[in-house]
């Protein structure tokens, strides 16, 4: 059964903003209905001109880039409630791939509504700018990080980063949370080798700061890891969900 609006299961988190009952009303009719995929599935197509944009219900996955070569960098990783396709909402095609890394339940919604979207609804207009916006500070962060941070820092920043993310969405339990993405995924992230990227993390495990395998992050004390990655835990912001 399609999830109606109202019963949302993203609208339970605390990290995304309270909507009125308009503006769940408005999200309703701009939905057009869900989609279910295995993982592996390709969801968008760098360069495709999509008639869809998606919300994650359930579920994770990849945004990413594959150069000529054949190499791939990751740009970043999805989480529920993430919003997926908007370039090609807004520009006609897409920068970008997208790919389920588990099974995943996406919200679908038509991009040729969008404008009317935008028109008709000027504070749900503001929330997609402000996840546009979002998603340039987090890439900023992310450029820095392949840039200047050393490869223990670069890994400690991204699990600390997944790890607040999973923590705003219930996900950890007991400080571990699940964390379904390969260790080739983390190194096309941060531009690191798969070999790098293992010896970097058993450094991070062995020093007792980090543990990930069979798909389960475990942080202990995320300020201490904060501080190998030589970075500051800001309050995390409440975020809309489209």
């Amino acid at each position: 059964m399609v999830t109606d609006c109202k019963a949302c299961p993203l609208r339970r988190h605390e990290i995304f903003q309270k909507m009125t009952r308009e503006e769940t009303e408005k999200t309703q009719r701009f939905k057009s209905g869900e989609l279910a995929v295995d993982p592996g599935t390709p969801i968008l197509a760098e360069g495709s001109n999509a008639p869809q944009i998606y919300t994650a219900l359930r579920g994770m996955g990849l945004r990413y880039k594959v150069l000529s070569n054949g190499r791939r960098q990751v740009v970043n990783f999805i989480f529920p409630g993430d919003f997926i396709g908007l370039q090609a909402g807004l520009i006609g095609e897409m920068g970008h791939s997208v790919e389920a890394s588990t099974h995943m339940t996406l919200c679908v919604f038509d991009r040729k509504d969008f404008y009317d979207f935008f028109r008709n609804s000027t504070e749900r207009a503001f929330d997609v700018t402000w996840l546009a916006a979002s998603q340039e500070h987090f890439l900023g962060e992310a450029l820095t990080t392949v840039g200047q941070r050393s490869a223990i820092a670069g890994v400690a920043w991204a699990l600390v980063q997944l790890f607040r993310k999973g923590d705003a969405l219930n996900m950890v339990q007991n400080d571990t949370m699940p964390l379904p993405f390969k260790q080739q995924d983390l190194a096309d992230a941060l531009g690191l080798s798969l070999v790098h990227t293992n010896k970097t993390l058993a450094r991070l495990r062995e020093r007792q700061l980090a543990s990930w395998s069979e798909g389960k992050l475990v942080i202990h004390d995320v300020e201490q890891l904060a501080d190998v990655a030589g970075m500051e835990l800001e309050q995390m912001r409440v975020r809309p969900v489209i």
